[in-house]
Order: structure tokens, then C-alpha cells, then sequence
């Protein structure tokens, strides 16, 4: 892992996800970005001169300079004690679309992780966090960690993994066997048996055998967990065995398709006490 990318608003929910994002970058010696978009109208994802140039209102050119040195010492002033820590850091401040940005630097600078909080609550700055997290889950090329505001441990030995066992989950079984090396704790393979979904245990069993042999996983536990919906099912599961993370995989469903599906992962992110690892395995629509 070598780039760690934290989008920030500076809210409470934006100052856990970088410390949750500092302690995996201490363990795998990783760059840490942080990544600050202000929305003005009419912005996709800009640097900050073109923009603040462009404006011809005095008035709200003055706005906006102020706005942008705010964040410009702000991201200084967290880059300067992520130093002080030992973690190597960087910052980045654009304009425009937080989404946009977000997904923008994903794809040009190659991401291996992006760490977010899961509720902003900044209003000067527009919120970089909260709804713009759905998006980031449901369209990134690399795994997601979202984390709530609340303390969240950073030390995740013990790894609640719900799977659909599908040959897509295989690509993201990878990252979990990676995350559980790096902190040596225990993977908790887990299916929810919902009421339109059910399957006996004896099946389960074996295929998850199957799948842990396939995937190469080692340390691990079988789990079924009876629930009418399949996302809280997931929580109440994590929540039981006391999980320091939760890991599923998203099929990044848009258009339609997640109008009526929704996604199980989003649902997750934003509900769950427990830190969220997820991962797109295969875009439908």
C-alpha cells in the first residue's frame, strides 16, 4: 500500500477517519493524502486559482480567497502534526464538486485506500462528507473505509466479513486477507439468511469451506445469522462478536438498478458503530 487518501471538511467525523487513515499509514509505511474541495457553483472539480480567478464579483472573489487561504492553514496545520507523529503526509485543495474531486484524484494519482467519516457537519465549508461517502463506495476503484464519528478501535483483529461467496468476492477476499495479515486477528465469514434468501447451514458450511480453500484464507470462523434484512443483519452479527471491522463488497449498482436495490454496503456504512471496509467487485446497472 503505498497512498492512503483522506477527504477531509475538517469536521469531527473527518478528524477520526485521519487518525484511523495515520495508524494504518504507520503500519504500512504509506503516504497519506489529505484532500480538501470547497463547492462553489458551477465547479466540476477545478485547482484553486483558475477558479478564484474566474469569479468576477469583487465581493465574492474576497469570499472565496478567504475561504481557500481557511483551508489552505487548516490542512497545513494537520499535515505539520501528522509529521510530528512520524507519518508522511501531503495535502491537496480543489474546487468544485466534492464527488468529482474525490473520484478525480482516486484515478489520476492511483489510490490504494480511501478513508472516510460517514456524517459532516461543517457549514462554512461545504460538506466534503456524509451523502458524497454513498458515492465514493458506489463508485471507487479501490477499497473504501468509512468510519463514524464516534471512537472507532484502530487495531482490527477482529474482522466480521459478510460474502456472498460469488467468484466477484474472490477479488476482495484479498483485500481482507491482507487487512487481517496486517493486524494478525481472525476473519469472521458470515452469511445472513433473510426470509427470500435462505439457505440450510449444512450449505452454507460447505461452501464457505470451499471459498476460504479458493481464496486462501487462514485464521478464519463459519458463520450463518438469521435477520429479515440482510444490512442489519450484518450489524447486529458485527455487533455480537464485538467485530473492530466490518468487510463486504458492493456491486456499485447505479441508475435504476440502485434505485431499486439500493445498495447493501451503502446502508451498512452509514448505520454501522464499526469501521466499514468495502470494495466494488463488479459495476451493474
Amino acid at each position: 500500500m503505498k497512498t492512503i487518501l483522506v477527504p477531509t471538511d475538517f469536521s469531527p467525523a473527518a478528524e477520526t477517519a485521519m487518525s484511523v487513515a495515520a495508524s494504518i499509514a504507520g503500519k504500512e509505511n504509506a503516504q497519506l493524502v489529505l484532500l480538501h474541495v470547497l463547492e462553489f457553483p458551477g465547479g466540476d472539480s477545478l485547482n484553486v486559482e483558475t477558479e478564484v480567478l474566474t469569479i468576477e464579483n469583487w465581493d465574492e472573489k474576497i469570499f472565496s480567497l478567504r475561504q481557500v487561504q481557511g483551508a489552505k492553514q487548516k490542512l497545513s496545520r494537520r499535515v505539520g502534526e501528522l509529521a510530528n507523529k512520524g507519518i508522511e503526509s501531503s495535502s491537496q485543495l480543489r474546487i468544485g464538486s466534492p464527488f468529482h474531486g474525490i473520484h478525480n484524484f482516486i484515478t489520476a494519482e492511483k489510490v490504494d485506500l480511501v478513508v472516510m467519516g460517514t456524517a459532516g457537519h461543517s457549514k462554512l465549508e461545504e460538506m466534503i462528507i456524509g451523502s458524497n461517502t454513498e458515492k465514493v463506495v458506489r463508485h471507487a476503484k479501490c477499497p473504501v473505509l468509512t468510519v463514524h464519528h464516534t471512537p472507532v478501535k484502530t487495531d482490527f483483529k477482529n474482522i466480521a466479513y459478510a460474502t456472498n461467496l460469488s467468484a466477484d468476492d474472490e477479488a476482495f477476499a484479498k483485500v481482507v486477507i491482507n487487512t487481517r495479515d496486517m493486524y494478525r486477528g481472525t476473519i469472521h465469514l458470515v452469511r445472513i439468511n433473510t426470509p427470500l434468501n435462505f439457505e440450510s447451514d449444512i450449505k452454507i458450511k460447505k461452501d464457505m469451506e470451499a471459498f476460504a480453500r479458493k481464496t486462501g484464507l487462514v485464521n478464519y470462523t463459519i458463520n450463518t445469522f438469521n435477520h429479515y434484512k440482510e444490512e442489519d443483519g450484518i450489524i447486529q452479527f458485527a455487533n455480537n462478536i464485538d467485530a473492530d471491522l466490518i468487510a463486504l463488497s458492493t456491486h456499485g449498482r447505479t441508475g435504476l438498478a440502485h434505485v431499486r436495490a439500493g445498495s447493501i454496503a451503502e446502508d451498512v456504512a452509514n448505520h454501522s458503530k464499526s469501521p466499514v471496509l468495502t470494495y466494488v467487485t463488479k459495476r451493474s446497472r
